[in-house]
């Protein structure tokens, strides 16, 4: 409300000071110039908030009309560049066309969408496996010049909030769209069609009998196609309970299916063998293969391997405590017998109480000068 306050106080001013509107329509001028630039101006299409557009750079249109009738005629509108930028400024506050911003596509957008691709391609690519060797020739062809596509730098438009004309790269977006000839055309005869059905009554008496007569044809043919297609189902019905769903006939294939209307008609029929031993049978079974295989494949994934044997266990070294015997010289063999069970018995006190002390007789103790007493011998 504010914007159309402040628009109209503009007017009242200029009106006072006798100054010219301006008018808020672009003139004929102006017309005739955007369908000349639609029309020699290079345009490209883009994507622009969800909505397919077409949009030119400015100095093309600048270079474009230095060389057209306005430019060069017997009263030109504008010789310089400047004045030319003027013009299509004027055109762009008539809103014939606006100012967009270039945005550069990243990385990122890019690699999302062709992942989209690669899962929608890995989920039709099951049933077009069988491919020849020429097919895959044409494929890598392809590839190489969708890489050499990539490459190319990928912008989308954005609005821009200054919206001035300027000689420059930036990108303008067509708003003016004129209707075609043709759509003039079409319209009136669909009005002149419908005033003359509703004048049915008045028509000669001869024209209403030709229109009962195609009336009762176009029926005719209506209940015709749905009765082939009844029947046709009912045959392949039959065919299929007889033989066990091993051979399969349609007649006339493409009746129901999105085709004209003299394919649709033809070929007259279809006929499938569909029992053990057929390509369709072959191609069932390899079909259950992969999913086996697949689902095998997912609980080796999931589950751990109980076959593995498991890792060798590090050798336990047993410590044990060091014996006296190890560090013993070895006995000689003429050592008697007596000597070695007194040494054994040694061992075993000394094990024993775990401590080492020895059996010292009295005449060790003395310093060896006292002899050794006398037992008196046992009655």
């Amino acid at each position: 409300m504010a914007d159309k306050r402040k628009t109209k106080k503009r007017k009242e001013k200029k009106k006072e000071f006798g100054e010219a509107a301006e008018s808020e329509k672009p003139t004929s001028e102006e017309y005739a110039v955007a369908k000349w630039l639609k029309a020699n101006v290079p345009t490209k299409k883009t994507k622009f908030l969800n909505h397919h557009v077409e949009y030119f750079t400015g100095t093309k249109a600048v270079d474009a009309l230095l060389t057209s009738k306005w430019a060069t005629g017997k009263n030109p509108i504008f010789t310089t560049r400047l004045e030319v930028t003027d013009f299509l400024h004027q055109m762009l506050l008539h809103k014939l066309f606006h100012r967009a911003k270039k945005v550069p596509v990243s990385e990122q957008e890019l690699k999302g969408k062709s992942k989209k691709k690669e899962v929608e391609k890995s989920k039709s690519g099951d049933e077009k496996d069988q491919a020849s060797a020429c097919e895959g020739k044409d494929t890598k062809e392809k590839d190489k010049e969708k890489e050499k596509e990539k490459k190319k730098r990928k912008i989308r438009l954005e609005m821009h909030m200054e919206q001035i004309f300027l000689d420059t790269a930036d990108a303008y977006v067509w708003i003016y769209d004129p209707m075609p000839w043709y759509y003039w055309l079409c319209g009136a005869l669909v009005v002149f069609g419908t005033i003359g059905v509703c004048m049915f009554p008045l028509w000669p008496a001869t024209v209403r009998k030709g229109v009962y007569y195609l009336s009762i044809a176009a029926a005719a043919f209506l209940v015709m196609i749905i009765a082939l297609a009844v029947l046709r189902v009912v045959v392949f019905c039959l065919v299929w309970l007889l033989t066990l769903s091993r051979h399969h006939l349609w007649l006339l294939p493409n009746l129901t299916e999105d085709v004209g209307f003299f394919a649709s008609f033809w070929p007259l029929y279809k006929y499938e063998y569909r029992g053990p031993g057929s390509e369709s049978d072959k191609s069932s079974k390899s079909k259950k293969k992969r999913k086996k295989d697949k689902a095998s494949d997912d609980e080796e994934e999931k589950t751990p391997l109980l076959t593995e044997e498991p890792p060798p266990a590090a050798p336990v070294v047993e410590e044990s405590l060091p014996k006296e015997e190890e560090h013993k010289e070895e006995i000689p063999e003429s050592i008697s017998a007596d000597k070695l069970s007194e040494s054994e018995s040694e061992n075993s006190q000394r094990s024993s109480t775990d401590r080492d002390f020895e059996m010292v007789e009295p005449g060790d103790i003395d310093g060896g000068d006292t002899p050794p007493r006398e037992h008196a011998p046992l009655s």
